[in-house]
């Protein structure tokens, strides 16, 4: 993979040499000189820039840069972390978008195998679909999760654009996506017809206000999914910087850093990656809320806690649940108090499920069977499998 990542820019490491002892700065190791990558032995994250923003619909030929969020991150104090964090530099814009798609998926490949969780900072957010194929090679399916206000369903038929880019991860072989979720969606972004889409597919779309009223609903969203992304301009522009948002409507600062935590805290997160960014110069605030936000990624990631050993009974408590025709099954772990429901195996149909499984979910969920309404979230995988 060095071949396709430059160093990180010489003002980055300028900055670095002026910031106080203890900071992130002082402790990552990034990408100085080229041909020569920082080791990866021990190493838990890698931040990655992807300079490439070609197919944003509103691509007017401007260059981008994520130096301003390097800068603020590595200005932070790190938490009571273990893990070791490196900065491999830039996926500089290739010949074709599609060349810088191919590296991307492979610095990330390369990554995965290694289980180092890449940090990708991106220009436009078609790059998501290299950071999905970079799991091709390991031959399961993979549960997306993005926050964005838009579904970018589009039409796999098009070329693709930031806005439309799922419609190729859903029709184009190998067929590695099981589920996908969108967190905070608005609904006067997205065509009725992509509306109804989600709904055909059984993918998941929560409500932005849906969200903001109970932030803790998003954490079994993410602590089912492989692969994050988040689009910035999912994040009000008040929040952010004006000039590089497109909705005064979005996640305030607080709610996107919990959001970011849910996903650092989940044991199946393997890839975290912030797109739509823009180059901060004029905008030191958006910058650090950015930096903030993969701070709470990484400091949830330092908070997983392994709890899903069903084998044992003394870890955790099963409940049954009569209703309708069905007895739903959930269990609780002891360890962390987390919810689960059991999509169960149907041998008579050919499912893609070849056992029982569990289901994250939310004790109101629980709650909420026990007053005979079935879970949302378990009707639509159950109908997903049997598809």
């Amino acid at each position: 993979m060095i071949e396709f990542l430059s160093p990180v820019s010489k003002k980055v490491i300028a900055h670095r040499e002026i910031l106080p002892d203890g900071t992130l700065g002082k402790q990552i190791e990034p990408h100085r000189n080229n041909g020569e990558l920082p080791g990866l032995k021990g190493v838990g994250f890698a931040i990655v820039g992807v300079l490439e923003n070609r197919k944003d619909i509103n691509y007017i030929g401007e260059d981008i840069s994520v130096d301003s969020f390097r800068k603020a991150f590595y200005s932070l104090y790190p938490g009571n972390w273990n893990q070791k964090i490196i900065d491999l530099g830039d996926v500089s814009s290739g010949a074709a978008v599609e060349d810088t798609y191919f590296a991307l998926k492979t610095v990330v490949a390369a990554l995965l195998k290694k289980n180092i969780i890449p940090l990708i900072l991106g220009g436009s957010q078609d790059l998501l679909y290299a950071q999905y194929r970079a799991y091709d090679t390991f031959g399961k399916m993979v549960n997306m999760v993005n926050v964005d206000a838009n579904f970018d369903l589009g039409d796999a038929e098009k070329p693709i654009s930031n806005k439309s880019y799922v419609g190729k991860i859903i029709v184009e072989e190998p067929y590695n996506l099981f589920n996908y979720s969108v967190v905070g969606y608005q609904s006067f972004f997205n065509p009725p017809g992509e509306i109804g889409l989600m709904n055909k597919l059984y993918f998941d779309a929560y409500r932005l206000g849906e969200v903001t009223a109970d932030i803790s609903e998003v954490e079994p969203v993410m602590r089912d999914a492989d692969i994050v992304s988040i689009d910035s301009t999912a994040i009000k522009g008040s929040e952010l910087s004006y000039k590089s948002s497109t909705s005064p409507n979005g996640f305030d600062s607080r709610e996107i850093c919990a959001i970011a935590r849910y996903a650092g805290i989940s044991n199946r997160v393997s890839s975290f990656g912030i797109y739509e960014l823009k180059d901060f110069k004029e905008a030191t605030y958006g910058a650090m809320l950015i930096a903030q936000v993969l701070w709470y990624f990484v400091e949830g990631v330092s908070f997983r806690v392994a709890d899903e050993d069903f084998t044992d009974e003394r870890h955790y408590s099963t409940y049954k649940v009569p209703i309708e025709e069905e007895v739903l099954l959930f269990k609780k772990s002891h360890k962390t108090g987390r919810w689960w429901i059991e999509i169960p195996f149907i041998s008579e149909v050919d499912t893609k499920l070849k056992k029982h499984t569990l289901l994250p979910c939310t004790y109101s969920e629980y709650v909420g069977a026990t007053n005979q309404e079935i879970p949302e979230r378990w009707m639509k995988a159950r109908r997903k499998n049997e598809v």
